[in-house]
């Protein structure tokens, strides 16, 4: 068993850990009541989104500087990531807020700056194809990610910024002791979750293109 392999399945048995200690063992959170167990999927995995954004930034700009094409593949390894998490952000807030507010949706400043996250990053690799040319792919994309990553901060000082139905940050020093535990737990789970999947994207994307550029003797396959 390789160390990736093993990376996926200690994800696994910490994400099923966190699931059942949040579902099953800890008590009910006395103000929101059951509702409150999403918090143990929800606050990490919107933490994964912004990870994961936050890395196409940072390998966008190592491409800039290097224009080797693997910062390019990671990168948008790590773009599909991110737009997958922030689906799954929004449909789990959605959830939340139906049992909490009543309602599915609220043009709320982190819901909706969240909701744009979508659009930009779907457009990211919507540009990528756009142009068969490997470097010239490279270049645009490392350009919106750059300028993408600008909303990331924003949908977390959004809460601050403007008054908002949601609810401060969570983490687990705002939590009680047991609870915010279990919170770690599910941090340290979907980033490792994150990072699995992240790794195994990037080798499928490097194969591709070393199909696409015909074998690794293409003087361009060096900087993969």
């Amino acid at each position: 068993m390789n160390k990736l392999t093993t990376l996926g399945w200690l994800a696994l048995a910490l994400i099923v850990a966190g699931s059942l200690l949040g579902l099953f063992v800890l008590p009910a959170d006395a103000m929101q009541g059951e509702v409150q167990r999403l918090l143990y999927v929800h606050v990490p995995m919107a933490w994964v989104m912004m990870l994961a954004f936050f890395i196409v930034f940072l390998m966008s700009i190592l491409y800039l500087v290097q224009r080797k094409l693997k910062w390019d593949l990671l990168a948008v390894s790590a773009a599909e990531l991110g737009v997958l998490g922030a689906v799954l952000t929004l449909i789990l807030g959605s959830l939340w807020g139906r049992l909490t507010w009543g309602i599915w949706w609220a043009w709320d400043p982190r819901i909706t700056t969240t909701a744009l996250l979508v659009p930009i990053y779907t457009g990211y690799l919507v540009v990528r194809s756009m142009t068969e040319d490997p470097d010239q792919r490279a270049r645009w994309s490392a350009v919106i990610g750059l300028i993408g990553f600008v909303q990331v901060p924003v949908v977390y000082l959004s809460v601050f910024w403007w008054r908002s139905l949601h609810q401060p940050p969570s983490s687990p020093r705002s939590m009680a002791s047991a609870f915010g535990l279990v919170m770690l737990l599910g941090f340290v789970a979907y980033t490792i979750a994150f990072t699995y999947l992240w790794l195994r994207r990037y080798r499928v994307a490097a194969t591709e293109l070393e199909l696409e550029l015909s074998g690794p003797e293409d003087e361009r396959f060096n900087g993969v």
